[in-house]
């Protein structure tokens, strides 16, 4: 069986392909936009130190005040806590995705009926 060897020049090529594909066209402007809008960012920081403070807080505040020195319950409590931020932070997340789907819906049917009105109008 014989096979194919692959000459300098055929990865060269190959490789100058890849790199063309991902040049921007001239005369188009690049698209500088994150990838992750920066409100979500907001909330992701804002419940990362909500789940550091408060079960932290909750377990030192409970300790001495409400169970007078009895670690297991303060421990419990922020644990509790923590299980309160976490589950908020779900709540949120299926809000925003679901306000998100609404707004998709939305645009489809503004589009739709734009397309049936230019259709009307012929």
């Amino acid at each position: 069986m014989a096979t194919q060897r692959r000459t300098p020049n055929d990865r060269i090529t190959a490789g100058e392909e890849k790199e063309a594909s991902f040049k921007a066209v001239l005369g188009e402007k690049s698209n500088i936009a994150p990838a992750v809008p920066a409100h979500i960012i907001y909330k992701l920081l804002g419940f990362t130190l909500a789940m550091v403070i408060i079960p932290i807080s909750s377990y030192f505040l409970t300790l001495n005040s409400i169970f007078r020195g009895n670690s297991t319950f303060a421990g419990a409590t922020a644990a509790i806590m923590a299980n309160v931020v976490l589950v908020g932070y779900v709540i949120v997340a299926m809000k925003e995705d679901q306000s998100e789907a609404l707004e998709a819906a939305a645009a489809a049917a503004a589009a739709k009926e734009t397309k049936t009105e230019s259709k009307k109008e012929l």
